[in-house]
């Protein structure tokens, strides 16, 4: 269970492309030991945040902190306790898999024997080894992800930010990372993701938070998120908006 301590603050975190506000004052803790997921609607700010709450993109305002590390005033301290899985960034792609998760080790100033064991493991535990010397450019989507996840772990860290890390991904291969991650956050770690599908965040996070236009509309302990339904149906009631249907009767005639 989570000691409620933050493994990650935000404050007052807050990001303009032009004139459209992304994030907007942005509050929120996020437990060490939890499975934090961020749910909303597309362009609600999710990739966003975690963006700067990883120093992939500076904020316009506000602060971020990991473990007690701000991310900007000692950014090479607090990457040391980040493993990141970006959404679409790209990789050094024609690199192999076992070199791509070998290059993660190495630049994060790690032994080389140890790296290479640590790599080995991660590619039995995500089922790559016979594609370990394949160039990742080959891999699908779903070996893209699992083999950038691997990076992400490799360094032993202490916060895990994922960005859809299930997208693309096969059911058992999702299993696999389920698990793994679950027992990350078992001993201590902290795993925050996003996600768009309800029952997977309902079914694997002990805590969640709602984002819509770049803000925190609910946050905390699923159990108290979902409010006695389905988090699904909380979600709906925080968003807004209708889910009817109307017109494409065309879609409903038969025809020969």
């Amino acid at each position: 269970m989570p000691d409620r301590q933050p493994a990650l603050t935000l404050r007052g975190l807050t990001k303009h492309f032009g004139a459209t506000v992304a994030v907007d004052r942005l509050d929120l803790d996020v437990p060490r030991g939890s499975f934090y997921g961020l749910v909303g609607p597309n362009g609600a700010g999710k990739t966003t945040t975690l963006s700067m709450a990883t120093g992939l993109l500076r904020p316009d305002a506000g602060l971020v902190s990991v473990l007690g590390i701000d991310v900007w005033s000692d950014p090479v301290g607090a990457k040391a306790r980040i493993g990141v899985l970006p959404d679409g960034l790209r990789v050094f792609d024609r690199l192999t898999g076992r070199q791509l998760v070998t290059y993660a080790g190495l630049l994060r100033g790690m032994d080389r024997a140890l790296v290479a064991q640590r790599v080995d493991e991660l590619l039995v535990a995500l089922g790559l080894t016979e594609a370990s010397e394949k160039l990742v450019i080959d891999y699908s989507a779903g070996m893209t992800k699992k083999v950038t996840l691997a990076c992400a772990l490799v360094h032993a860290p202490r916060l895990l930010v994922l960005d859809e890390p299930f997208e693309a991904v096969d059911p058992v291969s999702a299993r696999t990372i389920r698990s793994i991650l679950e027992d990350f956050a078992g001993s201590g770690g902290t795993v925050v993701l996003s996600s768009h599908v309800m029952d997977l965040v309902e079914r694997i996070c002990t805590d969640v938070a709602i984002i819509v236009d770049g803000r925190v509309r609910a946050a905390g302990p699923v159990e108290l998120v979902r409010a006695g339904g389905t988090l699904e149906d909380r979600f709906l009631d925080v968003v807004g908006g209708s889910t009817d249907v109307r017109g494409l009767a065309w879609l409903r005639t038969s025809s020969d």
